[in-house]
């Protein structure tokens, strides 16, 4: 059952003149070369990791890092970074607001992604979150057992993977109930001293851009809404906090866990953007 949320509408529409049109492929051709060109490296090099690693990846994320710290200045975005990321194996959860998150998070520290099995079959995107690792998930009953063992053996194996476990993104202006099931992997037998963190993700518009500019919901589709991000002539902003690391053991399941973690997510992205306030 799809969680795509709807609950505010979707900006109009806007017309990309000249200008805009010409920032876009200005910024857009070197963001394709460095995203596809750390792709190609990632390709070439997975196979020796796999030889000497097996399943681990101590090489390749880095390199997702490097492409995602280019990519954010030329999508015009300012990164700023509050506490410290989560050190050696360990969980993460962080709010969803737009595509755009998955730059910002993997420009501060090595992670895999836990997406929804739809997003495998997005043009670009599907690609791009393959190739990294990503781990999908269908939303089902039958699968859920099969899909809990295997994101406990990737923890296992010291992967740290980040979850959004608001199951869908939003305008960037709120957090979503957290849906404790996405947790499950965490309480599997042989995890007890796994740690999980909570991250907020809070983005600021460009000048005179609506303060959901980032934000990528509903229906929105890729496409034009990339477009308009390239196409801004002001920059933005986001901030990405990491909260003090949480013990899954020290709650009683995984509602109580989800409740603590949607808590710290929401109290951060609340004083970033009333920081912002003017």
């Amino acid at each position: 059952m799809s969680r795509t949320w709807r609950g505010a509408p979707p900006p109009a529409p806007e017309a990309v003149g000249p200008l805009g049109w010409l920032r876009a492929v200005v910024t857009g051709a070197p963001l394709a070369l460095v995203t596809f060109g750390g792709l190609g490296l990632m390709l070439l090099l997975r196979p020796l990791e796999r030889a000497l690693w097996g399943a681990r990846r101590p090489v390749t994320p880095r390199i997702t890092v490097g492409v995602c710290r280019l990519a954010l200045p030329l999508l015009g975005v300012r990164l700023e970074r509050r506490g410290r990321p989560l050190v050696g194996a360990g969980a993460m959860v962080a709010n969803h607001a737009s595509w755009a998150d998955i730059f910002a998070l993997n420009a501060c520290t090595p992670l895999s992604f836990v997406a929804k099995a739809e997003v495998a079959g997005w043009p670009g995107i599907g690609w791009l979150a393959r190739a990294t690792g990503t781990e999908f998930i269908a939303r089902t009953r039958r699968a859920a057992p099969a899909q809990r063992a295997a994101l406990a053996a990737r923890l296992r194996l010291g992967h740290r993977l980040l979850v959004f476990p608001e199951g869908t993104s939003s305008d960037g202006r709120r957090v979503l109930p957290f849906v404790p099931t996405l947790l499950d992997a965490v309480f599997d037998e042989g995890l007890e001293a796994l740690r999980i963190q909570p991250v907020t993700v809070a983005w600021h518009a460009p000048p005179g851009q609506e303060a959901t500019f980032y934000g990528w919901w509903g229906d929105m589709d890729f496409g034009p809404h990339l477009l308009r991000v390239l196409a801004a002539p002001g920059r933005g902003r986001v901030e990405v906090i990491w909260h003090p690391p949480v013990a899954p053991a020290e709650h009683a399941d995984r509602k109580a866990l989800a409740r603590t973690l949607e808590r710290e997510v929401r109290a951060g992205l609340e004083a970033a953007l009333s920081a912002s306030r003017p």
